[in-house]
């Protein structure tokens, strides 16, 4: 069993750096990853690697400062 298998996690900042590659170690790790970004084209990057991985994922255009 995975360590984040049957959980779903909120990631802020997810179109790149560290928010990205913590969305992708999660999902790794078989979380179901919700990603949060402003950087649409960048959220684009993390959903087609999420995908590449199976996992199951959800994306969101969000400012989470407002």
């Amino acid at each position: 069993m995975k360590r984040f298998e049957d959980k779903i996690v909120l990631v802020t900042g997810a179109a790149r750096g560290i928010g990205q590659a913590t969305a992708i170690r999660l999902a790794t790790e078989g979380a179901s990853v919700a990603c949060v970004d402003l950087n649409v084209e960048g959220l684009a990057q993390t959903a087609a690697k999420l995908t590449e991985l199976g996992a199951p994922h959800l994306v969101l255009e969000c400012d989470v400062s407002d």
